[in-house]
């Protein structure tokens, strides 16, 4: 068995995936579309320039399957035009990633399912978005219905900034079309978790759980971002927690999306908020998170290629799935000029570092005269592993430590606060 894989994607996740699958003997080559500097020392880049090409190169170069990182080429329907063709495809169909395409979609959806989520509304009328308005106690939650790219959600402190939120929106001025719907929200206080579930249609497995940090600063503090770090497993889901999770939120999902004739297979990323121990659904992506992708692959025993072709051949029943008793703590590095806009390209310098206490996922990177540079957003992330949180955590810091380019930052606190508690 040799094979061969497609990853559509550039960023830190889809470098994590290929780190995970070359790993595996059996995989015989790795190819990134279009990749980044980095992804070609485990793989090859390629360029297309439409669908059609795609389709050609997988028949050509009997490419065995295609995995698809990013939210934009699940919600356009790359998979669809992919399976039409006869290709293997771990990704949602079109219409299933509409669960991460249109919020107010997802916010309707689970609604019929009785899945428990936040108050909302969705509107585009700007006179009924302030009568609800007026009905919430601050904060209010403003979120544009399409994608945004993590950007879409204001939190509101006064009544008034939340009007002048649901305005800009509507008018397209914050965000373009995605923005022409919005979905306003009350405010739900607690903790946040980030919630993976590998879906073949009917049959699911929960990964460990992990925890994101959103927050451009430490403290968490500053602009939301794509995400500055994250950890898995968290102490802050236990065993009942889990399995409140499973039987009100991922299993509702999942056997409602099979009664209204659009099964969901791939990734389900359930972002949850815990408020006095009961899960609240916050929000659905349909593909692994960044940078919680980059955290899990390190605890899969069970190797990932079994995993996506169970996904595909709906066999997941019929695989054991084991993880690493250990914990995976990342930390974001991002450019100077981060969250507000690309920085200069600035070369990475990295010191010899210990291996076995954890690995490097690149990103926002190129390859220029063989040097790797940074070109802007989130660059890298060190990676640290232990058989506690503690050690995974100084571990990740003491990778960080080993790099330095011009402008970096990142956060001095990812897992601490459970830590302290």
């Amino acid at each position: 068995m040799e094979e061969k894989i497609l990853i559509i994607g550039s960023g830190g996740r889809e470098y994590s995936l290929g780190k995970k699958f070359i790993e595996d003997p059996r995989v015989q080559k790795i190819y990134f579309f279009p990749g980044n500097g980095a992804t070609e020392e485990i793989g090859e880049n390629i360029v297309f320039r439409n669908d059609g090409e795609i389709i050609k190169f997988v028949q050509d170069y009997c490419i065995d399957f295609v995995i698809i990182g990013p939210e934009k080429p699940l919600v356009s329907g790359l998979s669809d035009i992919l399976r039409e063709a006869g290709i293997k495809v771990f990704g949602p169909s079109k219409k299933a990633a509409l669960l991460e395409g249109s919020k107010a979609f997802m916010k309707d959806f689970v609604s019929r399912f009785n899945v428990p989520t936040a108050a909302y509304l969705k509107t585009s009328d700007f006179e009924k978005a302030c009568e609800f308005i007026d009905k919430l106690s601050l904060p209010i939650v403003v979120k544009a219905d399409g994608l945004c790219a993590g950007k879409g959600v204001i939190i509101a402190l006064s009544y008034a900034e939340a009007k002048s939120c649901v305005d800009e929106m509507l008018c397209g001025k914050s965000f373009g079309e995605a923005g022409k719907c919005v979905v306003i929200e009350e405010f739900l206080e607690g903790y946040e978790l980030s919630v993976f579930a590998l879906c073949d249609g009917e049959e699911y497995v929960l990964l460990p759980v992990a925890q994101d940090h959103k927050r451009l600063l430490s403290g968490d503090r500053g602009p939301n971002t794509g995400g500055m770090g994250a950890y898995a497993p968290t102490p802050l889901c236990d065993e009942i927690l889990k399995q409140k999770i499973k039987d009100r939120i991922i299993e509702p999902t999942l056997k409602g999306m099979l009664k209204e004739n659009n099964p969901f297979s791939g990734v389900l990323f359930a972002g949850i908020m815990v408020v006095k121990n009961e899960p609240y659904l916050l929000e659905y992506n349909v593909r692994f998170g960044d940078p919680e992708c980059e955290v899990l692959m390190p605890l899969l025993k069970t190797p990932l290629l079994d995993l996506c072709y169970a996904v595909m051949e709906h066999s997941l029943s019929d695989i054991k799935v084991e993880f690493f008793d250990e914990y995976c703590v990342g930390i974001v590095l991002v450019s100077k000029d981060y969250p507000y806009k690309n920085s200069q390209p600035q070369a990475i310098y990295i010191k010899n570092f210990d291996s076995s206490i954890g690995h490097l996922s690149f990103g926002g990177v190129v390859k220029k005269n063989n040097e790797l540079l940074a070109t802007g957003g989130r660059v890298l992330l060190g990676i640290g592993k232990g058989k506690t949180l503690s050690e995974a955590r100084k571990n990740a810091y003491s990778l960080v430590e080993k790099i330095h380019f011009n402008g970096m930052g990142y956060r001095d606190d990812i897992g601490l606060k459970v830590l302290e508690h």
